[in-house]
Formats: structure tokens, sequence, C-alpha cells
């Protein structure tokens, strides 16, 4: 191939590419709160007593988790959506939500009689939210890969596990307003299972759309 041909057929494939329809990043973390919210109004919808559990502790402590999860992989996602931006100082912030889940259980396990432990983590809905949290993440994390896939990863499936994660803390956040199990211990068990399907999703997928 010629180097004039050549040099013509990569500035035709750059116009095609920019007369796509391209997806910010930042317009895909503003819109994933409602496609996520779309998806649960008619699949589960709030609790009945949501009003009255909010001023509960355990029933607060699942917004903030899932929301502090949801930022901190949202700022690691958008440093892997572009070359040369520092990642391994944001990875830290996915500590943070861990150490908070961390200090919930450890209170939970002090303030909880040993023989109520078993009945807090097992709960009720557990196969519910192995089912809902992915359920309600999968359109999102569909929304995050192809909004990646207009940036340039280098990483494509660690940026793909990354959406994953992000869009299970969005699910998780609405999830948690539906979900009668509070007790931290509960969600340091089956949350993290539900998000593992959704990082594995996302990992597996970029590794395959995500490619340069």
């Amino acid at each position: 191939m010629q180097t004039d041909q050549l040099i013509a057929d990569l500035a035709g494939q750059a116009t095609r590419r920019r007369q796509e329809l391209a997806l910010p990043l930042w317009l895909a973390a503003v819109l994933a709160p409602l496609l996520a919210f779309a998806v649960f109004m008619p699949m589960l919808g709030p609790r009945a007593n949501f009003v009255a559990s909010l001023s509960t502790v355990r029933f607060d402590m699942k917004f903030v988790l899932a929301g502090l999860l949801a930022v901190a992989a949202l700022a690691v996602l958008a440093a892997l959506a572009r070359p040369g931006r520092p990642v391994s100082s944001r990875m830290k912030w996915l500590a943070m939500p861990a150490l908070v889940l961390l200090i919930a259980v450890g209170v939970e396990l002090l303030v909880v009689p040993e023989a109520f432990w078993p009945a807090r983590a097992i709960g009720r809905n557990a196969i519910n939210c192995l089912i809902a949290i992915p359920t309600m993440g999968a359109p999102v994390l569909v929304l995050f890969l192809y909004a990646l896939s207009r940036q340039a990863p280098t990483r494509p499936a660690m940026s793909g596990a990354v959406a994953g994660l992000a869009a299970s803390g969005i699910s998780a956040f609405f999830y948690a307003a539906h979900c009668s199990d509070d007790s931290p211990l509960f969600v340091a068990i089956w949350y993290p299972l539900a998000t593992a399907i959704l990082v594995a999703a996302g990992a597996f997928a970029g590794s395959r759309l995500l490619r340069w």
C-alpha cells in the first residue's frame, strides 16, 4: 500500500469515527443512575417502609457503601479511559468502601449477640440480591462499555472490570432501597458476590470490545 493511500485511509477512518454517535464518559456517568432507576422502579421499587427506614443507621449505611463504591470506581474508570492518566493512585480509592464495610461489620459483631450472626448473614433476600444487582447493572455496564469504546483504554480487561464495578455500585444503591436485609453481615457477603458477576462480565466484554 502506498503511503498516500494509507494516510487517506487513516484520515477517512478518523472522519467516520468522529461522525459516529460519541458518548463522553462523564455523560455516561450522569445517565447511568437514571438508567438504573428506570430498571429498578418497574422491577422492584422501594420497600414499603422506605421512608421510616431512612432514620436507621444500618439502612442508611447501605447507600453510603454503594455510593462510595460507585464514585471510587468511576474515578478509576476515568483514568483508565485515556492513556497517560495516573491509575495506581486512584486505585487506592477503591479501598475506601471496603474499609467502611469492614468497620460496619466489626460494629455489627460487637452489638449483635453471636447467636444471631448466621441469620443476619444469610438474610431473606440472598438470591434476590444475586439476581437484581446484576440485572439492573447490566444496561449500565453496556452504557459504560460503549462510552469506553469511544475512548482509548490501554487495559481493556481491567477497564471492563472497573466498569462492571461502577455499574454494580450504582445498581446496588437502588437495590438497597428495596432490600429488607440491612445487616452489614448480609451486605458483606451477598453484595460483593453480586458485584463479582458484573465485574467478571465487564472484564470478559472489555477484553474483546475495547481492544484497539
